[in-house]
């Protein structure tokens, strides 16, 4: 049995950002990752997958995005291999290929054990981050065996799959990714679409993440949300991250030729029965899309030029409204040709290793601020843990660095909890 201070499980974005301020505390820990550093990243996304957020926003503790090409969108493969460069900059104590089997305490103190060892800490650190396990729902095991389902972090692109159409089932930032690229592969594509957030990818000249950040969007706690558990599962946006910024939503697939339907409400063989709301999907989408824009234009004044912005951000605003299509309430796929479904249906958290009392009926770790209701016990990484941005790559700093804190004992003025602020 080995001993530490820390042990911190995973070693993506989350858990180098923590481990790089311990490092600055000097605090004796250990990342156990199951995989390489970055691991999700390099081996659970496909070949064409970029960042969504500009380079310039991914900052981590103690390091900024110093290339050449600040406004660009980095791809998984080479983000991966900044957060190993990221963990060698600061000599990151770094067990990888170590897969954690269970999670106890004993005698007071915790025991993580993996197949080759075990660690006694006081603190421990679930980092596994928010994206961990497909949820693909119970109805697809009702799908007819001829027809092959995949999950996002299966696909790896369009030459991968059997031949013929393809369904997409979810419409948030990875399925219309998948929808467009496979529509541009020359196949025939169906999107059921469910909730979404639709965002443009510039407006009035700016990145809209320039805008978000702008106006304090990806600042907002879960406190200030209506429905904290709500927002912890608000859908991606409908984006992607190319040089030419080009949009991506509902009415650029139609226009390449998908085919959009509603949501999926059961399967049986080779039927799908769908939900006759994508009209009224649609609209809601647009709704909260004209509330945002309209924070936005609020936020603009006359003295916006201060801040070297073009006339362009003044302009009157110019965004089309995505058409609502035909309600199809049946899909027979022999008859469509369709022989994949793609389940983009989102994420779940799995903690099978995990042998304490701290999930809740929806087996997830319940948490405040990071903070478990058993004291050393944290988590990372979180969707909105407390911020909006918190499972961002360059939100999680914020989280890090009051968490390392609050393990020293000690706590930051909120004015210094920033990404790139030093963990002292």
């Amino acid at each position: 049995m080995r001993t530490t201070d820390i042990v911190i499980i995973g070693a993506g974005q989350a858990g180098l950002a923590v481990s790089r301020c311990l490092t600055e505390q000097g605090r004796d820990h250990v990342v156990l990752e199951r995989g390489r550093v970055g691991q999700r990243w390099r081996g659970s996304s496909w070949d064409s997958l970029h960042l969504l957020t500009p380079n310039w926003l991914n900052a981590l503790p103690g390091s900024r995005y110093h290339g050449p090409d600040q406004d660009g969108f980095s791809s998984a493969t080479a983000f991966a291999d900044r957060l190993v460069d990221y963990a060698r900059s600061y000599g990151a104590p770094v067990v990888e290929h170590a897969d954690v089997r269970s999670l106890r305490t004993r005698n007071g103190r915790f025991e993580t054990a993996t197949d080759d060892e075990a660690w006694r800490s006081a603190h421990v650190v679930i980092a596994t981050g928010w994206c961990d396990r497909p949820a693909i729902p119970a109805m697809a095991r009702a799908l007819a065996s001829d027809v092959h389902q995949v999950a996002p972090s299966a696909y790896r692109n369009p030459d991968a799959l059997p031949p013929g159409g393809v369904l997409v089932v979810g419409a948030s930032a990875t399925g219309v990714q998948l929808a467009d690229e496979l529509a541009a592969a020359g196949r025939e594509v169906t999107i059921a679409v469910g909730g979404h957030t639709r965002l443009l990818r510039t407006y009035r000249g700016m990145d809209i993440y320039w805008w978000l950040d702008r106006i304090g969007h990806l600042d907002k706690t879960i406190d200030e949300m209506p429905d904290g558990a709500r927002a912890r599962h608000e859908p991606s946006a409908q984006l992607i991250g190319t040089p030419d910024r080009r949009p991506l939503d509902l009415a650029t697939l139609r226009a390449a030729g998908v085919r959009l339907a509603g949501r999926v409400t059961a399967v049986d063989g080779h039927r799908i029965r769908l939900a006759p709301d994508l009209p009224a999907t649609m609209a809601a989408a647009e709704t909260r899309l004209r509330r945002l824009l309209d924070r936005i234009d609020t936020h603009i004044d006359p003295h916006i030029d201060a801040h070297g912005l073009g006339h362009d951000v003044r302009e009157p605003r110019c965004v089309e409204p995505v058409a609502p299509a035909d309600a199809v309430t049946d899909l027979d796929l022999r008859a469509a040709g369709i022989r994949t479904v793609i389940w983009a249906t989102g994420h779940r958290r799995s903690y099978p290793w995990l042998r304490l009392p701290v999930l809740d009926r929806h087996n997830e770790i319940r948490q405040y601020r990071g903070q478990t209701p058993m004291p050393g016990l944290h988590v990372l990484g979180q969707r909105f843990q407390h911020r909006r941005n918190s499972n961002h790559i360059g939100g999680v700093g914020r989280d890090a660095t009051a968490l390392a804190d609050h393990m020293a004992g000690r706590r930051r003025p909120p004015a210094q909890e920033r990404a790139d602020a030093p963990c002292l």
